[in-house]
């Protein structure tokens, strides 16, 4: 298997094929062979794991994936890369290469068609650029047993915050909504060609396999956690009026009493079952 994390490795493979780095796909590829260990390890892959990665690159964590894992499907946006990761990766007779934006897949449909009798999950080095678009599909496929990603470190602090601290945010809520996040472990941006201008961190989401909360309406509730983080320093109410016209100032303190909070009380400082109250609450308001 050929160390490709090894830059006397990896920079005359790239040359031979006449790659360049693309800024414009946020490419950096690693040179910490660690790391993609790690990240095999520490999500628990095995020989029951059926693995979806975005964004193989040049391959490190696909092969460390593949030496553990019952499948990879591993997909690739760069066909640039496709006589590389032939080198690479091609001795694995247990993995896939699908070329293509994950965006533009049915990741449900993808994942039965892959992984039939395998425990799905989803690991990915992501591009800083499209880091929440990614981490929204795979979350919203509902379809995996866990997620771990490697992404910009205060990304990473922003989804596994708590309410009132200052990296809460709606993306918090979405993200701890499907899933239970745990921060793993820090990459330094010296391990990575080019190197990053931040840190990097590795986070596991373990999805919920049922959600814990009364929510009726699941669109209202996340137009809800919007709304108040849409008016982060203000209070609730003032980013219910703004979020929802039809209640006005009046019917938004109507709404944060009936819920038996403080009328002060603001969006960043909330927690799941509190946003579901307020969800649940205009819902019934609405008759």
């Amino acid at each position: 298997m050929i160390n490709v994390c090894d830059i006397h490795v990896m920079k005359p493979l790239l040359a031979e094929h006449g790659f360049h780095f693309s800024k414009a796909k946020g490419q950096n590829f690693l040179i910490a062979s660690w790391v993609p260990q790690r990240i095999a390890e520490d999500a628990g892959v095995d020989p029951s794991a059926g693995v979806l990665e975005i964004g193989p690159g040049i391959g490190p964590l696909t092969q460390q994936l593949a030496l553990r894992a019952g499948k990879v499907c591993a997909v690739e946006v760069d066909t640039r890369l496709e006589p590389i990761l032939a080198k690479t990766v091609g001795e694995f007779d247990n993995l896939e290469i699908l070329w293509g934006d994950v965006l533009q897949q049915d990741i449900p449909a993808l994942v039965t068609e892959k992984f039939p009798g395998l425990r799905p999950m989803a690991c990915a080095n992501l591009p800083y650029y499209i880091t929440s678009p990614i981490l929204t599909a795979l979350l919203e496929a509902e379809c995996f047993d866990s997620v771990t990603v490697m992404v910009q470190k205060e990304v990473a602090q922003r989804i596994a915050a708590k309410p009132g601290s200052p990296d809460y945010s709606a993306f918090t809520v979405f993200c701890q909504f499907y899933a239970e996040p745990e921060l793993l472990f820090d990459v330094p941006a010296g391990c990575f060609l080019p190197a990053p201008k931040v840190t990097s961190a590795v986070i596991h989401l373990k999805t919920r396999k049922a959600l814990p909360w009364d929510i009726h309406d699941r669109e209202l509730f996340f137009r809800v956690v919007r709304a108040s983080f849409a008016m982060r320093r203000k209070k609730l109410a003032n980013g219910l009026a703004s979020g929802f016209p039809e209640l006005g100032k009046a019917g938004a303190a109507e709404v944060i009493a009936a819920c038996g909070f403080d009328a002060n009380i603001r969006g960043e400082t909330m927690s799941i079952p509190q946003f579901a109250a307020i969800a649940n609450q205009i819902l019934r308001r609405r008759g």
